[in-house]
């Protein structure tokens, strides 16, 4: 079992979901080492970018973006899915989610100012 540390954007992203949400996302929210090594593309799907890999965390409506550190499973965004949806609309590529998200220049700007949040 890993640890789970928020940072500060992130910890703020999930305390704007209401109480129950919170609840119900970090229950259901598991990782295994099998996960990490063998993403299902369901649940779990992994995103790299210059040699860095991101993993994606996918539950009802809410995307929580994580890697995978010595101290545990840092995560560094928690966001609803329809941050995303327009974006694939709007653009039309013919790609998976996790595809899309790998070539933006947005999400990665989004994940590195996560990258650069201190822990809460």
């Amino acid at each position: 079992m890993f640890q789970f540390i928020f940072n500060e954007i992130s910890a703020a992203e999930l305390s704007q979901l209401p109480t129950l949400t919170q609840l119900e996302l970090l229950s259901e929210f598991q990782v295994t080492p099998d996960d990490l090594e063998n993403p299902d593309g369901e649940k779990f799907g992994r995103l790299e970018r210059d040699g860095k890999a991101l993993f994606r965390y996918r539950a009802k409506d809410m995307r929580i973006y994580f890697e995978a550190t010595e101290e545990g499973i840092l995560v560094r965004r928690v966001l609803n899915k329809n941050t995303f949806q327009d974006f694939l609309f709007r653009t039309n590529l013919p790609l998976s989610e996790d595809e899309a998200l790998s070539e933006s220049k947005v999400f990665w700007e989004l994940i590195e100012e996560g990258e650069n949040a201190q822990r809460a």
